[in-house]
């Protein structure tokens, strides 16, 4: 048969719905039901008539769209993946005042029709990636460990400032955990003494908290007793609450290690040759994410298409004698963004090449420091997809185009392209006054449990605030 498109909307509880054009855009068949089961599916790849000439289309809708695009991809049929904002936009073309899943349907089977110089397929297996999904899960975790810390924080803001001074704050050492897991309370604490807090701290800290941090904690407990003295809380209360907070924090620190051991082992299977991983200055955790989120870069027409991918591109905005740049297009994964910005960070202080681009960026050009590594990231995922495609690892060269080594790549940096104080402290006045300028919100800055300083802008029940 010659060319047909399948447009499928895809639904996570309810049935998917198909629809069936041929070349000319006219549909064959329009609205058929079908779930995620295999004698459903090819039902469906019969109808269509064999998977010779058949182009599959659909929005990567949350996991749905995974078995159905392996199904059509392993009998043979193009699968096309569209971003969601695109498939909105022609929906709003085709039918402004109307969205049902049988036009959804129909829209995504036309869509081939308005691109002739053809639409990139899918070969991407998603979420069935281990690595792909290993690294998207620990950086939930991480961040479910930083929200329990911050909850931490908040709670020991009740006791004074002496207890973030003696354990700081935001990112709790195992010894710490284990110091509040069991004794919260500043009465309880304060009970133990000197000698068996300090043995506690040693053994949880394998020594590097002896005497003088068991007398910091004590005096901190001494503190939060003498704020409290004259009543109006219930330091058993808290304790309770700030021991449930660090024995979630435990366990997420222990979920994050059992991750990292995967990631370990699928990065050495993806990548055996260690090539991201030769990248200057990043560890196993941040090459994995690279490539867990990247994929293969061999499936890129050129490394321009690997840098839209990343969405590390400006976007570009042209009409008549006028044009503009709103900024980077910010496409594709968030993550891959992020862990290029780390790498990048981390790069500039070993490879002199990324080092003078970052000098002359914040020196010669008044970039602010956020700006000169989001550049530097764009460079660095190049060498990087570079390398891949080639299957050669990174080599870290001079700006003469000599082979050296780390050692040599770090005293370079140091020797010529160090960002002098004065001019990376007038880049950041530059960032604070523009940031002050554009205001910023008391009412999200305030505390949840305060009094609101004016009646919501949003009441929920419709009544007058002061009745």
């Amino acid at each position: 048969m010659s060319g047909r498109t399948l447009g499928i909307d895809l639904a996570c509880v309810a049935a998917h719905q198909g629809s069936l054009a041929d070349e000319a855009g006219r549909f064959l068949w329009a609205g058929r039901r079908f779930r995620s089961v295999r004698s459903e599916l090819e039902a469906v790849l019969e109808a269509a008539g064999g998977p010779d000439g058949l182009t599959v289309v659909m929005e990567p809708t949350r996991n749905a769209w995974a078995p159905v695009a392996a199904f059509f991809r392993a009998q043979g049929a193009t699968v096309i993946l569209v971003p969601p904002e695109r498939a909105a936009d022609l929906r709003k073309y085709f039918s402004k005042h109307a969205k049902t899943d049988k036009l959804d349907s129909k829209m995504l089977a036309r869509l081939p029709g308005l691109h002739p110089e053809g639409v990139p397929g899918h070969d991407g297996a998603g979420p069935t990636d281990d690595l792909r999904r290993a690294v998207r899960r620990r950086v939930n975790l991480v961040q479910d460990r930083v929200t329990v810390h911050q909850r931490i924080d908040a709670l020991l803001e009740l006791f004074g400032p002496g207890y973030a001074e003696a354990l700081g704050t935001a990112d709790y050492t195992k010894s710490a955990l284990e110091v509040l897991g069991r004794f919260a309370d500043p009465r309880a604490l304060r009970r133990l003494g000197r000698r068996r807090l300090t043995e506690l701290l040693v053994k949880t800290s394998r020594g590097s908290w002896r005497e003088g941090k068991a007398d910091e904690l004590l005096l901190a407990a001494s503190g939060a007793v003498a704020l409290w003295a004259d009543g109006g809380i219930n330091f058993a209360g808290v304790a309770a609450d700030i021991e449930s907070e660090v024995r979630m924090a435990q366990l997420l620190d222990t979920e994050i290690a059992r991750v990292d051991e995967r990631i370990d082992a699928l990065y050495a299977k993806a990548d055996p040759a260690g090539i991201v991983l030769s990248t200057p200055g990043i560890g196993v955790t941040l090459a994995a994410g690279i490539l867990g989120r990247l994929g293969d870069a061999r499936r890129f027409g050129n490394l321009a298409a690997v840098r839209s991918f990343s969405g590390m591109v400006p976007g570009t905005d042209q009409s008549g004698i006028s044009q503009g740049r709103p900024g980077l297009t910010k496409a594709g994964d968030p993550g891959l963004r992020r862990d290029l910005y780390l790498a990048a960070d981390l790069a500039r202080h070993v490879d002199p090449v990324l080092a003078k681009k970052y000098h002359d960026l914040m020196v010669k050009k008044g970039k602010c420091h956020t700006s000169a590594l989001c550049h530097l990231s764009t460079a660095l995922l190049t060498r990087i997809a570079s390398c891949l495609r080639r299957g050669e690892p990174y080599a870290l060269l001079d700006t003469d185009g000599n082979t050296i080594t780390t050692e040599e790549g770090r005293q370079i940096v140091k020797d010529r392209f160090t960002v002098p104080a004065d001019v990376r402290a007038a880049r950041r006045r530059g960032r604070l006054a523009q940031a002050q300028k554009q205001g910023t919100s008391r009412r999200r800055k305030g505390s949840q449990s305060a009094p609101a300083a004016s009646p919501s802008p949003t009441n929920a029940t419709g009544q007058d605030a002061a009745a």
